[in-house]
């Protein structure tokens, strides 16, 4: 007697990704969770859980150099290209240190700082003309009260910036010789001034009134200057120079800065960056960075660990340092007044340093949120307090792109900058993106509390970025070029890099199935796309290696739009919602493969999301 033996049907199952979160170009494809993809270029995140194809950019200005750095004041926008600095584009200085530049605004004034010769920008007068800070430096009156022999009360410290200093002597009728401060006076002419019974300053004549003996640093009078006016009043001031080999060059040479002061505001310009005192930094007046007293400085750290950049945490200066500080690289101050003899004086103390990754890149500091980020040998980190102690770490915050990072040359001239809620990393030839509204905690990083998932834009070669004073994202390029994104999402205009289409695409991680070693056989594939007047997409799949094309779908996901009408691209659709497209493939007896979502269509707008995978699964994968 025969016995019937029931045939098992291989089940139908379904992969379903309905949320999309960023790259993951640090796992294996086949580890790279559903959500996320092991490659797709000139992607970004569009609401939370969707992706769209980045807006394309159009070249607004055209330079003959390199551009270095881009600052804005009082409606101007200021331009470094090359060795020289335009306004508006208009040159108004040439003789700049062709390599990047940084700058702030203090006083209605742009202060920048070029490792050359710092400058400043302003209203100076008709000539629009930027200025070196050595030729309108603060001229410091270094002490009061001083007798013609000497002694006196301490007043200002020298200024670096100048050679000059003035002295206030107070005038006893009988002494003729005035002994300055320093001996070796310059050539440069000595001033005096002497005030009169009336209690008004009048200027004297050197070689008519005075001579001076410049070696030993002494002014004598033709005739004793008087007594003042008013008992007890200084009635005498001398100016004079003494030029001081590399005092100014402290200073210049240095390239980096930021604004902080007493209890952090932003008062004081700190600079740092020169290669010759690598763990040195100065800091200027109270409002007025034209003085950088020859004492106001701080020696941070060992000697053979740079200064690479600054943070501000709450109130207190972080400045990072590099890899060589043994760990212990970045070093907290607080700024407070604190008393000086008779009077109070701005200080700077070190009240803490933190463990964490050296910085090295000076370029790549910026404030995501409220979070201090900047880039490491192992990727973008962040000072971020710890939730249980309320002490702050160093925490990495780009897991996803840190192998792909760890692999890029020229680390050091990266380019950090915060738009909108993104942070940009230029770096050769691209961007990486890490999006600071969307934060997911990664097992492999468990020292940190968060990672920011992130995007990559190929070839775009941005050198430095800001946000136009429209809200757009612009960015130079090494060759001179001024580009500037579009802003409008709709737009169809918005999709092309000055006419040329941008090639788009998502790639799902390796799709296994349920059971690794069973064969795979793949029939259907839906997807969800943004609707749109103009869009389209292509289906590839990576099977056994090679990427094959094995639907195409054209018309689908297009509604009829008048203002944005092409007659190529036409469709009567009315529907403005995201679209269903479902589409048979062949994918037989695999045991992986990958799809790639690619749109590289002109004026095409892109987005996905969700997609589903319909396979089925039967006998053992054998090749």
């Amino acid at each position: 007697m025969a016995v019937e033996i029931p045939v098992q049907k291989t089940q139908r199952s379904v992969m379903n990704v309905s949320s999309f979160k960023g790259i993951d170009l640090t796992n294996a494809p086949a580890n790279v969770a559903a959500g996320r993809s092991p490659n797709a270029p000139n992607m970004i995140r569009d609401v939370p859980g969707k992706v769209r194809k980045r807006m394309g950019f159009t070249t607004v200005a055209t330079y003959t150099d390199k551009i270095n750095g881009r600052y804005y004041l009082n409606g101007i926008e200021l331009l470094h290209v090359g060795d020289k600095l335009f306004a508006d584009g208009e040159q108004v200085y040439s003789g700049m240190q062709n390599e990047r530049s940084s700058g702030v605004q203090i006083n209605g004034k742009m202060y920048i700082f070029d490792g050359l010769n710092a400058l400043v920008y302003g209203e100076f007068d008709e000539s629009n003309a930027a200025k070196k800070l050595l030729d309108i430096a603060y001229v410091p009156t270094v002490v009061i009260s001083r007798e013609p022999t000497g002694g006196g009360t301490d007043y200002e410290p020298i200024n670096l910036l100048s050679p000059k200093w003035c002295e206030m002597f107070r005038g006893n009728g009988t002494a003729t010789d005035y002994q300055l401060s320093f001996d070796s006076l310059d050539s440069t002419a000595v001033q005096v001034e002497m005030m009169n019974s009336d209690g008004e300053w009048t200027g004297k004549t050197e070689n008519t009134d005075f001579t001076v003996d410049r070696a030993k640093g002494i002014v004598h009078f033709t005739s004793a200057p008087p007594e003042p006016p008013v008992a007890g009043q200084d009635n005498v001031k001398i100016t004079a120079s003494k030029t001081r080999e590399g005092s100014a060059d402290k200073v210049n040479k240095c390239n980096i800065c930021t604004l902080y002061g007493v209890n952090g505001s932003p008062d004081r310009i700190f600079v740092s960056g020169n290669p010759d005192f690598k763990n040195y930094d100065w800091y200027s007046q109270y409002n007025d960075p034209t003085f950088f007293g020859d004492l106001w400085y701080s020696v941070l750290g060992q000697d053979d660990s740079r200064i690479v950049g600054y943070s501000i945490v709450n109130d207190m200066l972080a400045a990072h340092k590099d890899r060589a500080e043994n760990g212990r690289n970045v070093i907290l101050r607080k700024g407070d007044m604190v008393q000086d003899g008779e009077t109070e004086q701005a200080a700077f103390p070190v009240t803490g340093m933190l463990q964490g990754n050296g910085a090295i890149a000076p370029h790549s500091f910026a404030f995501l949120g409220t979070e201090p980020v900047f880039l490491t040998e192992l990727g973008v980190f962040a000072l971020t307090p710890q939730d249980t102690t309320g002490e702050r770490f160093s925490q990495n915050r780009s897991f996803y792109i840190d192998k792909a990072l760890e692999d890029e040359p020229n680390k050091a001239d990266a380019y950090g900058f915060v738009y909108k809620d993104m942070y940009f990393l230029a770096m050769n030839s691209g961007i990486y993106i890490l999006d600071g509204q969307v934060k997911t905690y990664e097992k492999g990083r468990p020292y940190s509390t968060y990672q920011y998932e992130c995007y990559y834009w190929p070839g775009l070669n941005a050198r430095v970025l800001w946000e136009s004073e429209d809200g757009a994202l612009c960015f130079g390029t090494t060759d001179g070029k001024i580009n500037k994104f579009a802003t409008d999402p709709e737009s169809i205009t918005s999709y092309n890099d000055n006419g040329q289409p941008i090639e788009a695409w998502w790639e799902t991680p390796d799709f296994s199935g349920e059971q690794f070693y069973m064969n795979k056989t793949v029939r259907y594939f839906a997807t969800r796309l943004a609707a749109h007047s103009q869009t389209s997409l292509k289906l590839f799949g990576q099977i056994k290696g090679a990427w094959k094309l094995l639907r195409e779908s054209i018309t689908k996901a297009r509604y009829f739009s008048w203002p944005q009408l092409t007659w190529s691209k036409f469709s009567w659709s009315g529907d403005m919602t995201p679209k269903t497209i479902g589409m048979k493939i062949k994918v037989k007896k695999v045991d992986k493969v990958r799809f790639k979502l690619y749109n590289a269509e002109l004026n095409e707008p892109f987005g996905i999301y969700e997609y589903a995978i319909e396979y089925r699964e039967s006998g053992k994968y054998k090749r």
